[in-house]
């Protein structure tokens, strides 16, 4: 986690560069398709402008689903260990009753996003202050709590080998424990989604892009050392007979302060600030996922488009909110069946998104190499270079993450991330070679007037 993260941080540094030079030449709630529109050229716009529209409204919807569940499944820990811990007759809900929180946390996030943009824009600020002053006030908790902590070499060089799922070489393991970092560092296209919406699009769009990855690189890198620091027995944090049930994270936080203190409360705490920043992570997810459900409905890319993409008296797209809402929540029924068939909406997440974000930069750097015209930020002389670097990262992590993550491969342990992923491209294509490419002729906004 701790090395792995700077890779990603580097490499995704290149995608969110990239994104943001494109983004400064074209400003449009549209994002991504619409770029992929301009750059690909008039023969290959409206399949471009289709794939990727696809691929982003997806994999945003399993973004939302996947960061409401986990923040549902935190929740039933929380309660769980208030209620004595599993080895103390805690409370253990049942996936129906974890269901039914992820529903409720849908309908507050649906609730929250049917506001005026004005009270958005307050959630998105109490959001970013959240996450740094959560992040500030753990980082020095937790180590000054601790009794006792891993070390230097362990936090930096330890690779778990011991692992129980059949991979013992290191490299593989590395390069798999890379989807938790990527995981977390997407959904940066959000400030794309909302040019529309503030002033002076072509620079605060990039510069939202370029901050919110700087920031998250920064804390995030900050925030897993530190919990890194406190993992001393990775078999009893993984154990489902701990107090947390095999949650691993709050196992570690809830016996740090239980040695120290005698009580685990602290940890509660703790894990009650990441309850928050998870809660309002997942407002910006259904925020984004309306604006871009919003434009690609405007450009009569859904179907019932017209019921989408209207927008009430407050200029909030209330239908697509919802829609958002409701799609997210089918996703998660995934998890009654399968918790493994769930899992693979996590990658979806990551590599639906991150297919989305390399398409119009593939654009930018063949078809469109010699005509973009840049905004006012841009990359200069190293646009391509970078463009070049983010696609070949996001074209080796499609692969790597598509490899199994268990031996041998069995039903319990199947990745199912090629066939998801596999899925959202055939019924894309298929969708356009049967259908959409007889009547979609591509976005219709005009971004000339930004």
């Amino acid at each position: 986690m701790t090395l792995g993260w700077l890779v990603v941080a580097a490499f995704n540094g290149c995608v969110a560069l990239s994104m943001a030079e494109i983004c400064s030449a074209y400003p449009t709630s549209g994002g991504l398709y619409y770029w992929s529109a301009k750059l690909a050229g008039k023969k290959w716009a409206s399949l471009a402008s289709w794939v990727t529209g696809w691929f982003n409204i997806v994999g945003q919807w399993a973004t939302a689903t996947s960061v409401d569940f986990s923040l549902a499944q935190l929740i039933q820990v929380i309660i769980l260990l208030a209620t004595g811990g599993t080895n103390g007759g805690g409370y253990v809900a049942s996936k129906y009753v974890v269901l039914a929180i992820y529903g409720f946390i849908l309908i507050l996030h649906g609730l929250i996003n049917s506001l005026p943009i004005h009270w958005l824009s307050w959630f998105g600020q109490l959001g970013a202050f959240w996450n740094a002053a959560g992040v500030f006030v753990l980082v020095i908790l937790i180590p000054s709590v601790a009794k006792e902590r891993s070390s230097a070499d362990f936090i930096f060089t330890h690779l778990n080998t011991d692992n129980g799922m059949g991979i013992h070489n290191n490299a593989y393991i590395l390069g798999v424990g890379l989807l938790m970092s990527n995981y977390c560092m997407i959904g940066y296209d959000t400030s794309a989604h909302m040019t529309e919406e503030t002033k002076n699009a072509d620079r605060s769009g990039p510069i939202g892009i370029v901050t919110s990855v700087v920031l998250s690189n920064i804390f995030g890198w900050i925030y897993l050392v530190t919990l890194t620091s406190v993992v001393t027995d990775i078999p009893y944090l993984l154990s489902a007979d701990n107090d947390a049930g095999g949650y691993a994270i709050a196992q570690a936080l809830y016996t740090i302060f239980n040695q120290t203190y005698g009580s685990g409360v602290g940890g509660l705490v703790c894990l009650g600030v990441i309850a928050v920043a998870m809660f309002l992570c997942g407002v910006a997810c259904i925020t984004s996922n309306s604006r871009m459900g919003y434009a690609f409905s405007r450009d009569g890319a859904m179907p019932y488009s017209h019921l989408w993409h209207r927008v009430n008296k407050h200029e909030v797209p209330l239908n697509i909110v919802w829609l958002s809402v409701l799609v997210a929540f089918a996703m998660a029924l995934t998890s009654l069946g399968s918790q493994v068939a769930f899992q693979a909406m996590v990658s979806i997440a990551t590599l639906g998104l991150y297919i989305s974000y390399a398409l119009p930069i593939f654009f930018r750097v063949t078809t469109a190499r010699k005509s973009f015209v840049r905004g006012p930020f841009h990359l200069g002389r190293y646009g391509v270079i970078i463009g070049w670097a983010a696609v070949l990262w996001v074209a080796f992590i499609t692969v790597l993450f598509s490899l199994p993550v268990a031996y041998p491969v069995g039903k319990d342990v199947f990745n199912y991330t090629p066939v998801a992923v596999g899925g959202v491209l055939l019924l894309s294509v298929g969708s356009w070679v049967f259908h959409a490419r007889f009547w979609f002729k591509g976005p219709i906004v005009n971004v000339d007037t930004y």
